[in-house]
């Protein structure tokens, strides 16, 4: 019997069973399914099914089990969704400005080819990086990716908004430009879309911007208790109301949007006026705004006569706004809009520079302010320099001097830090521990004690998850092969490859090696290994970054308990001696409030108050009496305060000395409180004497309003911060400030800010990630990149602690070198410089390695060596102008002899002599000359390489 036979057999037997146990059957009537079972199945059911009554279930599946998605799907629908970005914005983008920009012709087909070949590009997905600088997830997996729209390209005014025709032949034309696309991940699926303005016309423009707000409100309509044509139904109003003459563009879609998830097209969730259907919490849609075939009529090319508009996004419907899955592909106009046409008119015209009749072209842009160098801000004061170098050595040699004497006794192999001690883990302690899946012996992850039970000659042997380096799954034919790795001496376990083992000449296994034809089980299982790897890295990192957070003594906080009359009493302790109260003991603690904390805390920022208790500081958020962070004046390294002049906020920085954890973030060693200096809800247009009085009077007016305001808080900030000092003196804690006037320019982390000196350390505290470098902690210091023709130079501290990584402060202008030179000097810091980076890494592993060693060669006068090899250098090159040779020397002697010959008394044959020599000299020709010349020539071989080159000029 054929396969049809027995399919008609079942579909048969199936019929006969509805027919006799049921009176309804469930179809969806939208359903196309073709095939030859189903064929049949219509034809078998149509002649046994004749009373049977069909019933639509279509919204019953889509409500009951499609339509409202878990966090499962829901991240599947997000990694879809970040996938179409990735292929819209950046790579379809830069194709086709690419192609507008060299004025290149592709078909429509052709582009869409591109983006759609793309998918399979597991290198364009390990690196493509979204609009908004993040990555996909790093357990994003390109395979599971397939298309289920698209790619369509669309311009040159032929544009269908339903997706309904693939991309044509048409070649891109530059005007209004259309890309749309859908992708599956994981069964769920995702849409965007969006329109691009090559040269938009200001009706373009403003129609575009309509279309960005219609599908703004639609978006701030849905949300959880909505009926879906309420929906529809604001956003029609609005187009009727604000630009009627768009009404019958936008209805021409008939909808705005539709459900979205494992189908495609959810036909029973369409946003349209008529469905009556509630939104719900979890629901996924596809949102479409757009306006199809709108007339362009200042269009001077044939194609841009029609054009369309759309923005389609795939959201997730929540109680409050939607979360915009495709939100990070940009809507706004100056991110759509490209403009090629009139650059040259829209952009000024520069001024000609009035040229001196006296001086060249050239000469023109090399004419500075000053005539002199000396009197150029640059130049080096040369006795200052003398000084400083000269101090320089005695730093030097004195830093030489305390290196031999700190560490007297050679300490090689201990790389200057504690050596890392072999770490014993332990699965079970007893047998019975064992889980009790081991007696199939088979292989168990056993999650609760971080161990894989591998079954081994038989028997159980536990492998904690410490000791394997990774697991891999493989097939070959119908047999799966698992490999676990285990770690061993040799191998590579990370960067710096310094695990250390008990007995590193013992015997290892490398790998154990198990294959199975299950393979499904194999893959969970090399997942689940994988997995447990990561756990255990991570809470091992955690742990580290952990270990220098020390946990604060409980902060004594101030109550007043005494009453005001006893409180102001002396109270008599022995005979003869009184003791005074407590200064905490009768007052409230001095509070500074509406101040803002960084690093900020969870939640809403809003500003809270600081409280200067018995020993310490407390900062409480408004929010939540759990929401506070006490610092101790134990811990306590440093204190500034930086006022508001020239900044837009007011500080009191505290930089201490181990780290504490704000919140659940993570460990941080700088607090600072600070306001912003600027009111910026103060108003002035809305005063009332601004009605009845302008001019430059009222400007006045408000410029020493706020020169008050800032003045009054420097006064109480700097006030505060004395009694944060005064509070803690027995910590010897003293309020320092920032010295402005010294302070230089540079990049101590991504982005350049101003650095400024105190007395005790070198500072950034304006804008995270602050920089707090003590100036006592600090070995040495070396300027990099410092050479003639550079415009910035890099400044490396090298810290007393060598297990510190050096900090690196780069981009200094070169304007500063003689100032950073200076505040070196002057806090006792020894520097060197050099004209290139150094490789600070391989330096510092050389110190650690022995630091006694690294003292008695030399220590850090390789750099200083480095500095006066160019000094001696650039010596060597200004005396070399005035040396003569011995050549010359010997000429010039003889020459003093020959004029000595014609004095009075030098006889006839000495002058006949030389009157004949020069009567020779005098006598040649410039035949003569030339011969000389030749025979020269020949002699060095010059010749010849003159007639090899004459030979190649006549061959070609």
């Amino acid at each position: 019997m054929g396969a049809v036979g027995r399919a008609s057999l079942r579909a048969s037997s199936s019929t006969n069973q509805v027919c006799c146990e049921q009176k309804k059957v469930g179809v969806i009537p939208k359903d196309t399914s073709k095939g030859p079972f189903v064929d049949e199945w219509k034809k078998v059911f149509a002649e046994h099914c004749k009373d049977v009554e069909e019933v639509d279930i279509s919204q019953a599946l889509s409500i009951g089990a499609f339509s409202v998605k878990d966090e499962a799907e829901l991240r599947a629908m997000r990694t879809s969704s970040k996938a179409c970005v990735a292929l819209l914005t950046p790579y379809f983008l830069d194709e086709m400005s690419s192609v507008l920009d060299q004025d290149k012709k592709i078909k429509h087909r052709a582009l869409a080819d591109k983006v759609y070949n793309k998918l399979e590009d597991d290198k364009f997905w390990k690196t493509v990086e979204l609009p908004n600088k993040q990555r996909l997830p790093s357990d994003f997996d390109p395979d599971q990716l397939d298309w289920i729209l698209g790619p369509i390209v669309q311009s040159g005014g032929k544009y269908d908004l339903k997706w309904q025709l693939d991309s044509d032949n048409d070649v891109l034309h530059p005007g209004v430009i259309i890309a749309c696309m859908g992708l599956r991940y994981k069964s769920y699926c995702s849409q965007i879309a969006r329109t691009f303005m090559v040269d938009p016309s200001k009706s373009q423009e403003s129609n575009y911007k309509f279309l960005l707000a219609v599908h703004n409100t639609i978006l701030k309509e849905i949300r959880d208790g909505v009926i879906v044509k309420d929906v529809y139904n604001k956003a029609h109003n609005l187009v009727k109301a604000k630009k009627p003459e768009l009404e019958k563009h936008f209805l021409s879609l008939k909808n705005v949007g539709y459900g979205i998830g494992l189908e495609t097209k959810d036909t029973t969730l369409i946003l349209n006026g008529k469905n009556s259907r509630t939104l719900k919490d979890g629901m996924t849609l596809c949102v479409t705004t757009g306006f199809s075939d709108i007339p362009n009529p200042g269009a001077q090319d044939k194609n841009n006569k029609v054009y369309s508009l759309v923005l389609t996004d795939t959201i997730r419907v929540t109680t409050g706004e939607p979360v915009v899955f495709t939100g990070d592909a940009p809507v706004d106009v100056d991110a759509t809009s490209f403009f090629f046409k009139d650059e040259d008119e829209t952009q000024p015209t520069p001024k000609k520079e009035k040229k001196d009749s006296r001086v060249g072209a050239v000469a023109t842009k090399n004419i500075t302010s000053t005539r002199l160098r000396s009197e150029r801000s640059t130049q080096v004061d040369e006795d200052a320099d003398k000084k400083r170098r000269e101090h320089q050595k005695a730093l030097a040699a004195k830093k030489q001097k305390e290196g031999l004497a700190r560490f007297a006794e050679s300490t090689g192999g201990q790389n200057g830090v504690e050596v890392k001690k072999f770490k014993r883990f332990e699965s079970y302690k007893r047998d019975n521990q064992f889980p009790p899946k081991v007696r199939d012996l088979g292989i168990v992850v056993d999650q609760k004690n971080l161990t894989v039970v591998l079954p081994v000659m038989g028997r159980p042997v536990p492998f904690h998850i410490n000791t394997i380096k990774n697991a891999s799954k493989s097939d070959e034919g119908e047999w799966s092969f698992l490999r676990i790795n285990f770690l061993s001496p040799g191998q590579g376990v990370g960067r710096k490859d310094d695990q250390p083992f008990e007995d590193a000449s013992a015997h290892f296994v490398r790998s154990l090696t198990f294959r199975s034809l299950d393979g499904d089980r194999y893959n969970d299982i090399a997942a689940q290994i994988g997995n447990m790897k990561k756990e255990s890295v991570k809470k091992e990192q955690e742990k580290k970054d952990m270990e220098d957070v020390v946990e604060q003594d409980k902060l004594v906080e101030i109550r007043s308990r005494l009453p005001p009359p006893l409180a102001d009493t002396c109270m008599l302790n022995k005979p003869g001696h009184w003791l005074t109260p407590s200064p905490f003991a009768d007052r409230r603690p001095a509070v500074l409030d509406n101040v803002f904390i960084r690093p900020a805390m969870e939640g809403k920022r809003v500003p809270g108050k600081l409280e200067i208790h018995q020993n310490g500081i407390r900062y409480q958020s408004p929010l939540s009496t759990q929401q506070r962070v006490d610092i101790l004046f134990s811990n306590v390294r440093h204190l500034f305060f930086q006022p508001c002049a020239h900044e837009l906020i007011v500080i009191i920085h505290i930089h201490l000395k181990d780290p504490i954890i704000i919140g659940n973030k993570k460990k941080t060693r700088d607090v600072q409180f600070y306001r912003e200096a600027t009111d910026i809800q103060f108003d002035e247009t809305g005063n009332r004497k601004r009605k009845y009085r302008y001019g430059d009077e009222d400007e006045f007016e408000a410029e020493q309003e706020e020169r008050r305001r800032r003045q009054e808080l420097d006064r109480l900030f700097k006030g505060f911060a004395e009694k944060i000092a005064e509070a803690g003196r027995s910590e010897n804690i003293v309020v320092d400030m920032p010295l402005r006037e010294l302070g230089f320019h540079g990049v101590p982390f991504r982005s350049n800010v101003y650095i400024q000196p105190t007395t005790e350390c070198l500072i950034q505290i304006t804008e995270p990630p602050f920089m707090v470098l003590t100036l006592e902690d600090i070995e040495v210091a070396h300027l990099e990149r410092v050479q003639f023709g550079l415009k910035n130079f890099d400044l490396v501290f090298v810290f007393k602690d060598f297990s510190r990584p050096p900090y690196h402060i780069n981009t200094i202008p070169v304007e500063s070198l003689e100032d950073v030179k200076e505040f070196l000097d002057s806090s006792e810091i020894a520097y060197s410089e050099g004209p290139l980076n150094l490789n600070w890494s391989v330096i510092m592993k050389t110190v650690q390695t022995d630091p006694h060693q690294f003292f008695v060669d030399g220590g850090w006068g390789f750099l200083q060596n480095d500095s006066d090899d160019e000094d001696a250098e650039d010596e060597e090159e200004e005396e070399s102008a005035f040396e003569i040779s011995e050549s010359e020397l010997d000429e010039a002697s003889e020459s003093s002899e020959e004029d000595s010959d014609y004095d009075s008394n030098a006889s006839a044959e000495a002058s006949d002599d030389e009157g004949d020599a020069s009567e020779d000299e005098e006598g040649e020709d410039w035949d003569e000359l030339e011969r000389k010349a030749k025979k020269r020539d020949r002699e060095s071989g010059l010749e010849e390489e003159d007639q090899r080159g004459s030979k190649k000029q006549r061959k070609r």
